[in-house]
């Protein structure tokens, strides 16, 4: 069954250097396409002031100039692309059809939800679940007018904007969404200096996407109060056998303590008192812990019932005002590995009694330990109950249990590009302007500007840091020892790299393929990396708002290493370091 597609744009048959629409495209061998006159003339102002040519997106270098020819299927397609949108609507943007990013991350967190589906499965459960909130939506909010995320013509106030609400500023209505600055604006906003080359679409469109992807967090909070709810049946049905094992234990230990005479009677009220004390232990722990999952999941249906009110709510300002920060993950308990068990063993002392019939003078003296062995069992629950509650997660501190695992990173030479300058502590890397002259082992990188850590982990959980400052590109992740290293290369998980990307100081993506565009708010200037090698699980922090930014599970297939790519400077404007810190504890 084919995905959904995504919504067609200008941008797509755009060329980045003139940002106008195809002109006679050409392709590069690093497989970009321009305008030929833009990147002939891109080129040609190099003059002989360099000895390569490099692609202006991916800065792949070229000893000579590629021999370029006209790319005659995306021109035509362009050329049709301008045809249909004459009236202002691509062909694709269809009623009732969602962005394939929206669908894809949809797709990822059910496949997670629900890992034993196939995905086949997992498509028809998205598609189910979301097909009377599309229909609706689609119903009652037909797609806007098609605008560019480019170029917006705004000097003439549209006869639709009328109704919307006004600008405090200019009293024009507030059609257009900016991204960058996360608000609503006019026509005459957009204008101004100081939304000037910001991403600027149209309100109404932003609301439909955003209103997308609340219904993913709708339908995860629901995911998440079944699992809980199920944990509540399983906690009932552990106390339920809990109460059936301090029973029998009860009556097997007043029938072994029948045969003693009533000089024993005194250890027979030790013995039923030490059952009762585990039972309360047990049952004081469950109620606790039925407690604590209550109160979660009346979190989760509160915030649940707040998306749903907001999701049907049609002031899309207000909307956008607090998306960000109900979209934001709630910090919950993985509840799966949470037992309620009895620690009830006093089947040990019925075995003894029984003996003591026999040698009962002998057994007598053994008592008095038996007992003192009682009140250590019963102090060894009061501090295990003790321990349990303590280690009941709270809010935000997800960041302070990964930096339990702090790992002590340094960056190994050896593989590092010819262009990456590393410290003499072997915890910073930045890109110079030139080669070095090393030498060329089979460890080096010699095309992406990265390096590998010397520390290699196989097996159990890992956590470092990195400081990124105000860098306007970076890659932080990890690689496996064995991943290509000459040449042009492939990064994604398939290829053994499982990385987070920043480009132009705004745009972070996870590298899959295609690549997972990810919305961060607020930027990090430090970013917490946590492996766990058994689980197959990569996550990154923001490390000073305690927030988890991204995580992905896959499986590690041999050892793997942590990975830096501080990026090329960008004439000066990216030459800033990475630097691997120590980990304090966030408290």
């Amino acid at each position: 069954m084919a995905l959904p597609a995504a919504f067609l744009s200008e941008d797509q048959f755009t060329c980045s250097i003139c940002l106008d629409l195809f002109n006679n495209p050409v392709s590069t061998p690093c497989g970009h396409s321009f305008c030929k006159s833009c990147i002939s003339s891109y080129w040609g102002g190099l003059g002989g002031s360099t000895k390569s040519y490099q692609c202006p997106l991916c800065k792949e270098s070229f000893r000579k100039i590629p021999e370029l020819h006209v790319n005659h299927t995306l021109k035509d397609i362009t050329e049709r692309f301008k045809e249909v949108t004459k009236d202002g609507v691509p062909p694709s943007q269809k009623t009732g059809e969602m962005p394939e990013g929206i669908f894809a991350e949809m797709m990822t967190r059910f496949q997670k939800l629900h890992p034993s589906d196939s995905l086949h499965q997992s498509q028809e459960r998205v598609r189910a679940k979301l097909a009377s909130h599309s229909q609706s939506m689609d119903h009652d909010h037909p797609p806007p007018p098609y605008t560019s995320t480019r170029r917006h013509s705004v000097s003439v106030l549209d006869d639709s904007a009328s109704h919307l609400p006004p600008c405090p500023l200019h009293l024009r209505g507030l059609e257009f969404f900016c991204r960058n600055d996360n608000t609503c604006v006019c026509s005459e906003c957009v204008e101004m200096a100081e939304h000037r080359g910001h991403a600027i679409v149209p309100a109404k469109k932003e609301w439909l996407i955003k209103k997308s992807q609340l219904g993913i967090e709708e339908l995860e909070l629901k995911d998440l109060i079944c699992v809980r709810e199920r944990k509540v049946e399983e906690i009932q049905n552990s106390l339920q056998q809990i109460k059936a094992a301090a029973a029998r234990e009860t009556d097997g230990t007043v029938c072994a303590f029948s045969k003693l005479i009533a000089s024993v009677e005194r250890c027979q009220a030790e013995i039923l008192e030490m059952i009762e004390m585990s039972h309360r232990a047990s049952e004081h722990r469950a109620q606790s812990l039925l407690k604590e999952l209550e109160e979660e999941i009346a979190e989760l249906k509160r915030r649940s019932n707040v998306l749903s009110h907001l999701a049907v709510s049609e002031d899309y300002v207000l909307f956008l005002k607090t998306f960000a920060a109900l979209s934001t993950p709630l910090q919950t308990k993985d509840w799966s590995s949470v037992p309620v068990s009895s620690e009830l063993n006093s089947g040990v002392i019925v075995k003894a009694v029984d003996s003591v019939v026999e040698r009962f003078q002998e057994e007598i003296k053994k008592l008095p330990e038996i007992s003192k062995s009682s009140r250590r069992m019963d102090t060894f629950l009061s501090d295990k109950r003790t321990t349990v509650e303590h280690s009941v997660p709270r809010p935000n501190t997800k960041t302070r249990r990964v930096q339990e695992y702090a790992a002590n990173i340094t960056l190994d030479p050896r593989t590092a590009h010819p262009r990456l300058f590393i410290s003499a502590d072997l915890r910073q890397v930045h890109c110079g302007d030139r080669h070095q002259l090393v030498p060329d082992n089979p460890e080096r990188f010699d095309r992406v500007v990265c390096v590998l850590s010397r520390q290699g982990f196989s097996s159990g959980r890992h956590y470092w840091e990195v400081e990124v400052g105000g860098k306007t590109d970076w890659d932080l992740g990890v690689a496996s020892w064995s991943v290509n290293r000459k040449g042009k290369i492939t990064v994604s998980p398939a290829h053994g790299y499982w990385f987070l990307s920043l480009r132009d100081r705004t745009e972070y993506a996870f590298r899959t393929e295609p690549s997972t565009s990810i919305s961060v708010n607020p930027r990090p200037t430090r970013i917490g990396i946590y492996v766990d090698c058994d689980k197959g699980v990569v996550s990154f922090y923001n490390v000073e708002a305690k927030m988890l930014i991204y995580t992905f599970t896959d499986k590690f297939p041999d050892t793997i290493h942590p990975f830096f790519s501080p990026c090329t400077n960008k004439s000066g404007r990216n030459e800033a370091p990475l630097i691997i810190c120590p980990v304090s504890t966030v408290e």
